[in-house]
């Protein structure tokens, strides 16, 4: 059968421009012209067909699955710190490193895996970050001691790492400029949400399976997920005599673990102390010898030239700014109200959850709100949202409300739901089709600076202002996180909306 005449039957039973995109991403293969349709794609357009379901959407419910199921388990064990560290005879202090390490891989690992499937196609950098997730999620939950479960969860957090960005290259492949929010919407859920539902679900999750079989689970998932990857997902576009930019990974990948190191480690080492100071300085040198080698790098690891693009620098600084204050206030507000209020871990447990389950019922419609008033007034509205919100939790106090603790936390909720999946798009629609995957990575390192810089700083004003009361301390705290969102405001409304096609 001719491939003009599959299409013109297939288009009969699918909508056109489903189809059309089915057929010429996802099985672009690198072939000039094919004579005979693949027997895998009949039966997979024969699947598609007996279900009702389009392939489009089959595959946005493979890869965000595939990302829930790697970035949930960062933030798992949060909470359960002292119950893993008893169990492997180690300290709190130490098995921290289970959730500090992670961090670092999955963030600064990404933009490599970014360019890998930029240049060489992302199917194989999906299936196998994901392969190593589920190989070293099976390593981690026979873990024999502390040093192997952080290494272990390491491993795994850098192969998850490569999902991110090669899901959002295949979303933005598969979507249109004009219709990226929507499933945007659902990918900043998975990307943003996940961690935070991490840390919701996991006191009564190892309470009731233990932390060994919750890693024993993942791992099938992560392998299953593979298989279903390998056959539903076509492989994308790769670009011929193009170079990796080895240098440009390495100086990049240090210079932002360094930074990252420093931030997070702050609280504890001391932001002034020399060990600090000494990994940060190294962190900014390493940066610095980054743009020096990009600048004269044939095919650069990252673009310079996005840095100057409104487009692009100001919805992903926006984006971090608003994590700052997401993630942060996240982080401080149970310590809040379990040292400042004394409030129960089942009574803070009901009112956190109220953040992530406002986030996922919000994202999912940011594509009707930014379509009605753009994305540049979605990022407004987005930061607004959560800039009151960091002040109406600043004022939380003995007395306060159930409600106005809920509300506060949800807005935050509202806000990031909103904005995330607008800027995302807005970013998606700035740069070019072969680098949507290391831009996707570059959004994700600075989402994860911004937010455990937001953690660290929160956490060290906290510290710092402590003799002047618990509570008032968490209160400034909480203001560092209304100033975050207050320079978000203004690089959200720095950005420039999509122009909008009209179809008559």
């Amino acid at each position: 059968m001719k491939l003009k005449k599959f299409e013109a039957n297939i288009r009969q039973t699918n909508n056109a421009g489903e189809v059309a995109r089915d057929l010429t991403i996802f099985d672009a293969g690198g072939v000039d012209e094919v004579s005979v349709v693949p027997w895998s794609l009949l039966l997979r357009q024969k699947i598609v067909q007996s279900v009702g379901v389009s392939r489009r959407k089959a595959t946005l419910a493979v890869l965000l699955s595939c990302v829930f199921t790697v970035s949930f388990m960062i933030t798992l064990l949060v909470v359960s710190l002292k119950t893993v560290a008893d169990d492997l005879g180690s300290t709190t202090s130490i098995i921290s490193w289970a959730i500090t390490a992670p961090m670092l891989a999955f963030g600064v690992v990404g933009p490599a895996f970014g360019k890998i499937g930029d240049l060489w196609g992302h199917k194989r950098v999906f299936v196998g970050g994901l392969f190593v997730a589920g190989v070293f999620a099976i390593c981690t939950a026979i873990a024999w001691d502390a040093t192997s479960m952080i290494v272990f969860r390491t491993l795994s957090a850098a192969g998850g790492s490569a999902l991110g960005p090669a899901a959002m290259a295949y979303i933005n492949r598969m979507f249109g400029p004009s219709e990226r929010v929507r499933p945007l919407g659902y990918w900043s859920f998975v990307t943003a949400g996940a961690p935070v539902l991490g840390v919701v679900a996991g006191v009564p999750l190892v309470a009731i399976f233990g932390w060994r079989t919750i890693f024993l689970i993942q791992a099938p998932l992560c392998l299953i997920g593979c298989l279903i990857a390998m056959w539903l997902l076509g492989d994308t576009e790769r670009r011929e005599n193009v170079k990796f930019d080895i240098s440009g990974a390495l100086l990049l990948g240090v210079g932002s673990v360094l930074i990252l190191l420093a931030i997070n480690r702050g609280p504890s080492w001391g932001f002034g102390s020399m060990r600090t100071l000494l990994v940060a300085l190294l962190g900014i040198f390493a940066l610095y010898c980054f743009v020096r080698a990009e600048q004269s790098a044939s095919d650069p690891m990252l673009p310079l030239k996005w840095f100057r693009t409104r487009n692009v620098a100001f919805p992903v600084v926006s984006l971090a700014l608003t994590n700052f204050a997401y993630m942060g206030g996240f982080m401080i507000v149970p310590q809040l109200l379990e040292t400042g209020l004394g409030f129960s871990t089942s009574h803070i447990g009901w009112l956190i959850i109220a953040r992530p389950l406002v986030f996922s019922l919000f994202a999912p419609f940011s594509g009707r709100i930014s379509s009605r008033i753009g994305e540049r007034n979605a990022g407004v509205v987005g930061a607004s949202a959560v800039l009151i919100s960091m002040l109406i939790l600043s004022q939380i106090n003995l007395g306060s409300s159930d409600l106005m603790i809920a509300f506060g936390l949800s807005l935050s909720g509202v806000g990031l739901g909103i904005s995330a999946p607008a800027l995302t798009a807005l970013l998606a629609n700035s740069v070019e089709v072969h680098d949507l995957g290391i831009a996707s990575a570059m959004q994700q390192l600075l989402n994860q600076m911004g937010a455990v810089l937001g953690v660290a700083v929160m956490i060290g004003i906290h510290e710092a202002t402590i003799s002047s009361g618990t509570i008032k301390s968490f209160s400034y705290a909480l203001l560092a996180g209304a100033i975050s969102g207050g320079v978000a405001i203004f690089t959200s409304s720095a950005v420039k909306s999509t122009k909008k096609i009209s179809l008559h």
